[in-house]
């Protein structure tokens, strides 16, 4: 793909320019896992694809039903949450319409086995997920407001609604569409980030 691409547009320049937005959006998400925002933050509403050939938690999973503010009115989404995850080879993909046509925004990280993907305090709200899953000591069925194998809901949720908890999780070939993401701490260890004309997605 050239840098620079018919009409003038610098593309390089674009993805410096996305840079501060994506450190914005992971700012946010830390923030509203410590508490300092709300959690029931507004989001685009636009979906965006995660795929990883492993993620593994050992130390409390927990899964629920929840809603997502978005500018054309509340989602339903499935919000799985971590109180710890290890990620291998981590993709993140969005396309986004422009007046110029699709840009695809794509982020790698976690490709060393040496060094994958770090969060704690993971929430990812899905509306799809594929995976194979392996679930130790597993609850399904308990109250969402009864849960304490992982972190504690957040967000709007309805008392005494469908819940399921375990003490481990393991998932494997993982393809997901998720609406928002947050992690007290997320560490991209060998971050790549690049940009595209059109549609280039994880999967």
């Amino acid at each position: 793909m050239d840098s620079q691409a018919r009409g003038g547009t610098r593309w390089r320049r674009f993805a410096v320019t996305m840079v501060p937005t994506v450190a914005a959006t992971a700012a946010i998400g830390i923030a509203v896992s410590q508490g300092a925002l709300a959690a029931s933050f507004s989001v685009s509403g636009q979906e965006f694809k995660v795929s990883t050939p492993e993620l593994v938690n050992t130390d409390g999973f927990v899964q629920y039903g929840g809603i997502v503010e978005t500018p054309r009115g509340p989602r339903p989404v499935a919000v799985s949450a971590f109180n710890s995850a290890t990620i291998k080879d981590l993709c993140q993909s969005v396309v986004i319409p422009t007046p110029i046509g699709n840009v695809s925004i794509k982020l790698n990280a976690g490709g060393d086995p040496r060094r994958p993907v770090e969060a704690r305090n993971l929430f990812i709200d899905l509306n799809q997920v594929q995976a194979d899953a392996e679930f130790t000591n597993i609850d399904i069925g308990v109250s969402v407001d009864a849960t304490t194998k992982g972190p504690q809901p957040v967000g709007p949720t309805v008392p005494g609604s469908f819940a399921q908890q375990a003490d481990r999780a393991t998932l494997t070939d993982v393809e997901q569409t998720a609406l928002a993401t947050s992690a007290g701490t997320f560490k991209l260890n060998g971050l790549r980030m690049s940009v595209h004309r059109g549609t280039n997605e994880c999967f």
